[in-house]
């Protein structure tokens, strides 16, 4: 814990002027990120006696080691750019919000030839227009069955649209009326286009021109006696009016508007968006977060308006943003909003009508959010510090720890044994830094030595990146220049999760970052007792002595300590033992996971993989010459050689991959349990890519760990 006099800068040396400051720990790494209108008055609050600050601001400067600051011309600057510094560095003692769902879209892919109406979740692409975010994604789809009775725009996916092109029939929905059918010429790809703009700009809320174009049109068809086309004509009307009614009127003036409210406690707040276009609710939605710092309601409102359109423009940005506490000051934001938007953007707070009565269903909302996240046991603050609190004391530590990691081993009888890390800090998972190893050291299956070369590895790195930028003295711990730095190599970043932008001290020379720059405070190996002593003996092989150790053991969830020979037992209903399960469990997943993925690539590869300078296209093109990988082994080298772009010499290298590939095992259908034949199995396995099994899935798994 350290002196905040210790670093505390000397007044002169702070401006009074507007700009954007940064408090680092001990490892470098940005913990805090704040803005003022005069710095000097603002970083002079942190340094004034603990026992007046905020419990949570004292934890904040306790636990940094040097503050920093950027001057800048004003305080739209400053906001812009503690908004960019917070997404950079994800402090972890700044207000961040937390979606508590990922929000269904209704979008239309307007960036291709043939626009297509879906459901999109996740990150907005250049070029595609959304509706929404909807509470649910049956929601959506409600409307747009709809709609497509009036807007047949093609929901199809790329897959069916090609095939149906090939095939010159359309799907279903092409029969039935509900697409216009481009994929067979039906319409011309303007005509398909003009069909997915009028969809959107009744979206939109641009629906009285349709219905009275409808009805018109319903009225012509009548007098002219065509009643089975005036019939249609209505029945696409009352389609029009229910899909309308979907999103009843909340605003009487058709107002683009945005309404926030909050919810809040002591520990937590709760914030829920309406977004109202065109006088009609089209979308919500909602965040929660840790109130890590003493903060107003005005603040969580600035915080909440950075979240929502920092990375917005345009019309995405409402001309009317309504609030229950006004940011102070007030003109920096509004001035952000307009930039944002290219106009003028009113932000107040309502006082009466019907916007003063939406605004209080939205306060209504926020606040039942509120009480719902703090059902939710792993998430409440007060809990998880309480869970830290607990596992300190159990394991007799000198402070909570912050960092966790957990170690896991899996493999499939020995095979593809792999090992899972994974990262809580403040009880929360921190899949950014999860990583995962394969075990190279030696063949054959021994969880604890496996364990062994993973945290030796692990913490080699860790020494070698602390080594490097000097933290240490010199000959004190230092590593041994042999030691095959080139294992360390191995431990792979996550692929399926995106890694969030760490800070300068936690990036090498080229800036890339460091992957295990940052220590935790308790290693938690999933395990027993030689487990546990296996990762304490590569800890202090490596001369390591304050990273405390534990094992978890799933038999009777016995926690194992180096050294002891009896294990702790934590009482079943302690919030410490249910954080290490936690963790343990998160743990197995994330190795599981990659073990699998490793057995199913191994099960999908070919002696073809093999071959140098062989790619997916001629791969492709051999298999659908010869029909089936066991015809192609029987092929000669002459007529390999017939096939389009395979050249003698590599017809040659090709059988002599396959003369020395051991002939493969009988392959079973998954989904039948029976064996199949050589060629079906294999030709099934090249053309659909789906691992073929030597072993029916469920006798295999019970020998998976």
């Amino acid at each position: 814990m350290a002196d905040p006099s210790s670093y505390r800068p000397q007044p002169g040396q702070i401006p009074d002027s507007p700009g954007v400051y940064r408090f680092r720990d001990e490892h470098r790494r940005v913990i805090y990120v704040g803005k003022a209108k005069s710095l000097r008055q603002r970083l002079a609050n942190y340094f004034q006696d603990l026992a007046g600050l905020h419990p949570r601001t004292r934890t904040m400067v306790t636990t940094a080691a040097s503050v920093e600051w950027t001057v800048v011309s004003t305080e739209v600057e400053a906001l812009q750019l503690e908004y960019s510094w917070i997404k950079e560095y994800d402090p972890r003692f700044n207000v961040k919000y937390r979606d508590d769902k990922s929000y269904p879209y209704l979008a239309v892919t307007m960036n291709e030839e043939y626009p297509r109406v879906q459901v999109m979740r996740g990150h907005k692409k250049k070029g595609v227009r959304y509706f929404g975010p909807y509470a649910h994604a049956w929601a959506i789809r409600d409307t747009v069955d709809l709609l497509l009775r009036v807007f047949p725009v093609r929901t199809c996916s790329a897959g069916v649209f090609k095939n149906a092109s090939r095939t010159g029939r359309p799907c279903l929905l092409g029969y039935i009326g509900k697409c216009s059918a481009p994929c067979v010429d039906r319409v011309s790809a303007e005509e398909h286009r003009e069909l997915a703009e009028e969809f959107c700009d009744f979206m939109t809320g641009r629906t009285g021109t349709y219905l009275r174009r409808l009805e018109k049109q319903m009225m012509e068809a009548a007098e002219e006696m065509e009643y089975e086309r005036a019939a249609r004509l209505r029945d696409d009307i009352e389609a029009l009016k229910k899909a309308m009614e979907k999103n009843a009127v909340v605003l009487a003036d058709a107002t683009d508007a945005d309404l926030v409210a909050v919810a809040e406690d002591e520990l937590e707040a709760a914030v829920q968006i309406f977004h109202v276009r065109g006088g009609r609710v089209r979308g919500q939605r909602g965040w929660v977060t840790d109130k890590v710092e003493e903060i107003t309601t005005g603040a969580l409102v600035e915080h909440a308006l950075q979240q929502l359109y920092g990375e917005e423009t345009g019309d995405a940005v409402p001309k009317e943003v309504l609030v229950p506490a006004l940011p102070d000051p007030l003109e920096p934001v509004q001035e952000w909003l307009s930039g944002r938007r290219g106009s003028n953007v009113s932000l107040r707070i309502p006082q009466r009508g019907d916007k003063r009565a939406l605004m209080e269903t939205v306060e209504r909302n926020a606040q039942q959010a509120l009480v719902l996240h703090k059902t939710k046991r792993a998430s409440d603050l007060t809990t998880r510090s309480r869970a830290l609190e607990e596992i300190a004391d159990a394991l007799d530590l000198d402070s909570a720890p912050l960092r966790i990691e957990c170690y896991d081993i899996s493999h499939l009888q020995g095979d593809d044994v792999v090992a899972s890390m994974v990262v809580f800090e403040d009880g929360l998972q921190r899949k950014s830094e999860y990583r995962r190893f394969q075990i190279k050291g030696f063949e054959g299956q021994d969880d604890v030595r496996s364990m062994h070369e993973v945290i030796t590895r692990r913490f080699r790195r860790y020494l070698a990146e602390k080594e490097k930028t000097g933290e240490w003295a010199d000959g004190e711990n230092s590593l041994e220049p042999s030691g095959g730095d080139s294992a360390l190599t191995s431990a792979d970043p996550l692929t399926d999760t995106s890694s969030a932008p760490l800070a300068d001290g936690l990036k090498d020379d080229e800036g890339r970052p460091k992957r295990f720059a940052y220590p935790p405070q308790l290693v938690v190996v999933d395990g027993g007792r030689p487990q546990v002593a296996a990762a304490q003996r590569a800890l202090d092989e490596l001369g390591i002595d304050d990273i405390a150790v534990c094992g978890l053991a799933k038999r009777l969830e016995e926690v194992w300590l180096p050294g002891e020979d009896d294990p702790v037992v934590l009482p079943r209903t302690s919030e410490g033992l249910y954080l290490l399960q936690r963790v343990r469990d998160e743990a197995h997943r994330f190795a599981i996971t990659y073990q699998r993925t490793k057995r199913a690539k191994r099960f999908r590869s070919s002696p073809l993989d093999d071959v140098p300078g062989l790619g997916e296209t001629r791969k492709q093109a051999l298999i659908k010459h010869f029909g089936s990988v066991k015809k192609l082994r029987s092929a000669t080298i002459d007529q390999i050689c017939e096939v389009p772009g395979i050249g003698r010499k590599t017809a040659e290298t090709i059988a002599a991959a396959f003369a020395q590939a051991a002939p493969a095992a009988p392959a079973v259908n998954t989904a039948t349990g029976e064996i199949m034949e050589d060629e079906e199995s294999e030709t099934t396995a090249e053309t659909s890519g789906e691992p073929v099994s030597a072993g029916a899935p469920d006798e295999r798994r019970g020998q998976e760990r």
